[in-house]
């Protein structure tokens, strides 16, 4: 019977039990993908993440929902970086450390900000975002029980990816999340219309944003922090005129009572964004050992 170290990790969180859990399963190369998603379903998270080697960057990792893989995710990229500093596989030196992490997505750069030697901020570089779909307004409040009087005006419900496909849609205050009501089979045929993963429903505060995150069953239906998510909304937001300088506090899962946050910054042109970063801390909440067959 093969073992493996593994670790869940609550990510964007200063305290266990707040932001959102990953569990990283380390030394998973001689795991197959149907082992992994098999796991992924045992772990019942948002998304499960195996660490493994890479001929390309520092590490390479693999990020799987109860339902697939999919190619970019922002809290288990949190996760696994402070799982590997955790365990001594990352060594921090001076006053901030830079991976290269190899995802199915691509390459991306995770900078580890560090005081006294301790890691103080974990930021993931995202990919440059590309703004795709735009979804009729009636057609997608239909399916979250709002009406088109709660959406920003003049702004597009649009599918944005940073790495992964997320719905971004945009609500006038936080009342408007309260209510939500998802309409689960009107959302899955919604994400196989328009081609993207999960939603993002956010409103403006005066620290930054606040927001909700959903996805369509099996995998986890709310979401109590969504990095990549997050990086998509920054990169929406900067785009489309919405926030006046491009560094802003996102928070999310107080509602759930798994508070979470990341400081967010958008580079380059409103018209020209070259990437988003999205950073974080995290915290260990379980070490232990996987047994397979």
């Amino acid at each position: 019977m093969a073992s493996f170290p593994f670790l869940q990790v609550d990510a964007f969180a200063s305290e266990p039990l707040h932001g959102n859990p990953c569990a990283v399963v380390l030394d998973a190369d001689a795991l197959t993908g149907d082992q992994m998603q098999a796991i992924a379903r045992e772990q019942n998270l948002s998304e499960t993440a195996f660490i493994l080697h890479s001929d390309k960057a520092d590490v390479r990792a693999r990020y799987f929902t109860p339902a697939e893989e999919i190619p970019l995710a922002g809290h288990p990229t949190i996760a696994c970086i402070h799982a590997l500093i955790e365990v001594n596989r990352i060594m921090l030196t001076g006053r901030q450390t830079r991976i290269s992490l190899e995802l199915k997505a691509g390459i991306v750069s995770v900078d580890v900000l560090s005081a006294e030697g301790k890691p103080r901020e974990i930021v993931m570089t995202q990919l440059k975002p590309k703004f795709l779909s735009i979804v009729p307004d009636d057609q997608a409040v239909s399916v979250f029980g709002l009406s088109t009087k709660d959406l920003v005006t003049g702004m597009p419900v649009q599918v944005v990816s940073t790495g992964t496909p997320q719905l971004m849609v945009p609500v006038r205050e936080l009342d408007c999340l309260r209510k939500i009501q998802v309409d689960v089979g009107a959302l899955t045929k919604l994400r196989r219309e328009f081609l993207f993963f999960s939603a993002h429903l956010f409103a403006q505060i005066d620290s930054g944003t606040f927001a909700r995150h959903f996805a369509g069953p099996p995998d986890v239906f709310e979401d109590p922090f969504t990095g990549s998510a997050t990086g998509g909304m920054g990169a929406y937001l900067w785009h489309h005129g919405l926030i006046d300088v491009p560094d802003f506090l996102a928070s999310q899962g107080a509602w759930m009572r798994r508070p979470g946050q990341a400081r967010v910054r958008v580079l380059g042109a409103r018209s020209d964004i070259s990437a988003v970063q999205v950073g974080g801390e995290a915290v260990t909440v379980i070490t232990g050992t996987l047994r397979m067959p």
